[in-house]
């Protein structure tokens, strides 16, 4: 599967594909995505060999968690890179595709669903977004599990940072945040003295979807909101406090 031709100066394009990106973000204890895992799968009691697509995978940290449970797991990004990494861990219970999440995938074919770590709500236009709605519907079996795990913009637009410096490895992250009525910005400019002559800058932009965004998203393509959660313990949302919303559907047709 590849991914489509449009957009190809996207920001998340040129940003996913970076090395920069992954030391930021996921450079962490794989304990923590095994952790959340644990608490997910306990939480929907799949049933054994369940298959499993993981939307905008990255390099798969989340799909190789499922996997090592036996059930048969399938990862999709859109950066390549990304997904030269995640191969390396593929095997009979693990594939991994470069795909772009708003072109048809598979149909009928999962039991479940999933989209982590804020990894939706990063394209142009909502029509974009509701086609990369509508290509994680189509690819569920009817009864099927979506689960989405996205920043809460409610508690984003009270709880903002707007100035933070990070330093990883040697390498600095000067980090500057903002946002509008419609989305929320980062401006990161890495400074690497050893590998870079200039500092380098990308600016992720990231709609403020709320739960009724998404409950009209999921309701245009047959997908049903069963529960919603506030974290990764998989408490109660709250509109105000909670630091994540995690919304789990059901395809009803």
């Amino acid at each position: 599967m590849e991914a489509a031709p449009a957009q190809q100066n996207s920001w998340y394009r040129n940003w996913f594909n970076s090395p920069y990106y992954h030391l930021l973000y996921f450079k962490r204890d794989e304990r923590e995505a095994a952790d959340f895992i644990d608490a997910l799968v306990h939480k929907l009691n799949p049933a054994a060999n369940s298959r499993m697509l993981d939307v905008a995978c990255g390099r798969g940290r989340h799909s190789i968690q499922l996997a090592s449970k036996g059930f048969f797991v399938t990862g999709i990004d859109i950066s390549p890179e990304s997904i030269e990494d995640a191969l390396e861990h593929q095997n009979d219970h693990l594939e991994f595709f470069v795909h772009d999440m708003r072109l048809p995938f598979r149909m009928n074919y999962y039991d479940y669903a999933f989209n982590f770590f804020t990894s939706f709500g990063y394209f142009r236009t909502r029509r974009e977004h509701d086609n990369g709605i509508r290509t994680i519907a189509q690819s569920l079996k009817t009864g099927g599990t979506f689960v989405i795990d996205y920043l809460n913009a409610h508690y984003v637009e009270t709880h903002l940072i707007y100035k933070s410096e990070i330093e990883k490895e040697g390498i600095n992250f000067d980090i500057t945040r903002w946002l509008d009525e419609t989305h929320f910005y980062k401006k990161i400019v890495v400074e690497d003295e050893h590998h870079l002559e200039e500092p380098l800058v990308f600016t992720e932009k990231v709609a403020k979807f709320s739960l009724g965004d998404f409950n009209d998203m999921f309701a245009f393509h047959g997908l049903q909101v069963q529960n919603v959660y506030g974290d990764y313990q998989f408490a109660g949302y709250d509109v105000k406090n909670s630091p994540r919303l995690i919304i789990e559907a059901k395809k009803i047709k």
